[in-house]
């Protein structure tokens, strides 16, 4: 490495947040820049640890092993930044991940979970340095459209078009095979579009990079949702093979009394609506999905949870909780979780910072289970009923939920937000291609070979694997591109 103690003399810095009471008037990314010396020093922390954890993600031990699911060349471009050399740097970043404007802003970073730095110190900004060698490359004019200098005469359709399908799209159509993109949604970018609140990942960042693709030759259709406005039968006789990339979108769903109560929804079909509005410029967005004036109550602590009471602090809610059955994480890594693993750690994320700044304490009730929604004479609903748990393992060694009694507590709720994850890929399209599904509803496709069970059919993303990262889906696209390619070539 170009300065090898930076590790000893330099401290981790990021970016600061805009302030919470601020950022709450506006939709826009919720972090500040940092100036090109300080990311330069921040790049100087890049060991040299001769194996370099953080890039080698791999499938087989994921997700409990942490680093870089698309083995990202991390150490070369950190150091390519210490130098100042970001064109190199770019080339570098891009060699193994299509779109690193996306998870430059919103991958968790389990490569930061496997810096050997982070064994005994605060690990290197990795994910940063990242956002900040491709903006910096967008600014300078490096990243343009390159197509591919000739054509197969093998077409392809790819079935979705968020991180999977565009990632398949992308390697595809640089083989030179001439690709079509199909989406249900009046938009591309699926879960980069609509399952991603614009202050973590703004609009025209996707729109740029998919502008970019059709400049390469990728074709997009939207609002086509495949097995209704058009047929599966009628693809495999127009193309060489399909790549199904619809991701894991069958929500999960809350077997409690009162479900049917009105103002409860699913947390995806809520964020949509709210991007949708704001994208369209709907001020006068549905007022039962949108949260102004309104107690809301999210149940499920995740990534989407948070999005969701950031959301609503945007659009004037007047209380927000999230509910989250789970324990409180430990501040550290516990003696069972140790490094490389993935930090089994405390997060306050950005929308319990705002919350915190709102309402003065962090939104989350942890170890609570929701036992019934109760309503009005008009069917809508007005609170939810909890009780505190504690976690004990059974006779399997399996962790299992026990009621305390004297717990029960009430929250008043005019929305329900159902944010407790996805149980695998919608089954329309899957029906009609005649894939086989795996126990767990995925498509039976193994990872590396992403064949189904139908000849020139392929799978890949969370359509596959079930609910994942992004940079998951960027690998699993890549990866599933290079087999198609093999197939059409013969």
């Amino acid at each position: 490495m170009g300065n090898p103690t930076g590790f000893l003399n330099v401290d981790r810095i990021l970016p600061n947040d805009r302030d919470p009471q601020q950022r709450l008037q506006d939709w826009c990314e919720v972090h500040e820049h940092m100036a090109e010396a300080d990311i330069r020093e921040q790049a100087a922390r890049c060991m040299d640890c001769g194996v370099p954890f953080c890039q080698s993600g791999n499938s087989a031990v994921a997700p409990k092993v942490a680093g870089c699911p698309v083995n990202n060349l991390i150490p070369e471009w950190n150091d390519l930044v210490y130098q100042g050399r970001w064109q190199e740097a770019v080339a570098r970043l891009h060699r193994t991940n299509n779109f690193p404007e996306f998870t430059g802003r919103v991958c968790p970073a389990p490569c930061e979970g496997a810096c050997v730095l982070g064994i005994n110190a605060p690990p290197v900004t990795i994910k940063h340095h990242e956002f900040a060698i491709i903006e910096k490359a967008f600014s300078e004019g490096w990243v343009t459209a390159n197509p591919p200098p000739q054509r197969t005469g093998k077409k392809v359709a790819v079935v979705g078009s968020g991180p999977a399908g565009l990632a398949a799209a992308a390697e595809l159509n640089k083989y030179g095979h001439s690709v079509v993109v199909f989406e249900r949604a009046d938009r591309i970018g699926g879960l980069l579009m609509y399952g991603i609140p614009n202050m973590k990942l703004e609009k025209p960042v996707v729109e740029r990079r998919v502008q970019l693709l059709k400049e390469e030759g990728v074709e997009f259709r939207t609002g086509v949702e495949v097995g209704r406005d058009i047929t599966t039968a009628e693809l495999t006789s127009t193309f060489d093979s399909i790549v199904l990339a619809t991701g894991a979108t069958q929500p999960r769903d809350l077997a409690v009394e009162g479900r049917a109560l009105d103002n409860v929804h699913f947390a995806m079909t809520y964020l949509t609506a709210s991007t949708r509005a704001l994208l369209d410029g709907d001020s006068a967005s549905s007022s039962e999905l949108n949260a102004a004036g309104k107690n809301v109550v999210i149940i499920g602590g995740g990534d989407t949870g948070t999005d969701c009471v950031a959301t609503a602090l945007r659009q004037g809610c007047k209380h927000v909780v999230q509910l989250e059955i789970m324990p409180q994480p430990q501040l550290k890594r516990a003696a069972d979780n140790p490094w490389p693993e993935w930090p089994k750690t405390l997060l306050v994320d950005y929308g319990q910072r705002e919350a915190i700044a709102v309402q003065g304490d962090d939104p989350r009730h942890y170890q609570t289970m929701t036992k019934r929604l109760v309503g009005d004479e008009n069917g809508k609903v007005t609170e939810v009923h909890t009780v505190d748990v504690v976690w004990q393992n059974d006779a399997a060694g399996r962790p299992v939920p026990h009621e305390q009694v004297g717990s029960e507590k009430v929250f008043a709720a005019d929305l329900v937000l159902l944010a407790m994850g996805f149980t695998g890929p919608e089954a329309a399209v899957l029906e009609q291609c005649g894939v086989t599904r795996d126990n767990r509803t995925n498509v039976a496709a193994e990872y590396g070979d992403f064949a189904t069970n139908v000849a020139g059919v392929y799978a890949c993303g969370d359509a596959r694997r079930g609910q994942s990262l992004i940079v998951w889906a960027i690998d699993e696209g890549r990866r599933c591109a290079k087999v198609v390619d093999a197939f059409l070539k013969g």
